[in-house]
């Protein structure tokens, strides 16, 4: 593992460790970088702030995972993304709940409004309100996936998904 990236997940832990006692909104950089003993320069050089760490962990646990070979399309993907949450659920249940210029949800809004956009374009044809449908659609995904994951117990994932498969 390169250099950066050991920096990049020894600060990755830190936080996971720290969320397991701490509110997010109440975990600082330098409670970050006390915990893995490095200075706040190291954590800059590598993230803009705690929410770009976050985002960092999903695109490294999640999306290269999915990027390096796993073929999943259709509602397999919805499925191995809700598997994710679910063996996740502790640290998602709390980067959900944070709304913030640069918060997780906003980073998974990024990542699933294109490829909602794909299909919704395709069902509805070149429709000038093709966005609306599209942001309406994101933000109700989002929300489902928060509330589910912020369930005391939520529901196992494919119960979870069969719940919102639409024949």
């Amino acid at each position: 593992m390169a250099d950066s990236n050991i920096t990049k997940s020894a600060l990755a832990s830190a936080l996971k460790e720290l969320m397991e006692t701490t509110p997010f909104a109440k975990i600082t950089v330098s409670d970050i970088c006390a915990k893995c003993n490095m200075n706040r320069k190291s954590f800059y050089y590598h993230f803009k702030d705690k929410f770009d760490l976050v985002n960092w962990i999903f695109d490294v646990e999640y999306l290269s995972h999915v990027q390096l070979g796993v073929d999943l399309i259709g509602w397999d993907s919805v499925l191995h993304l809700c598997d994710y949450f679910y063996e996740n659920k502790d640290f998602y249940r709390k980067v959900m709940k944070v709304e913030d210029q640069n918060s997780f949800i906003n980073h998974f809004r990024d990542i699933v409004s294109p490829l909602m956009e794909e299909d919704i374009r395709e069902i509805l044809g070149e429709k000038t309100d093709a966005e609306f449908y599209v942001n309406f659609f994101c933000d109700a995904v989002i929300c489902a996936f928060g509330r589910w994951i912020s369930q005391k117990e939520p529901m196992p994932p494919k119960e979870f998904v069969n719940m919102i498969f639409v024949y």
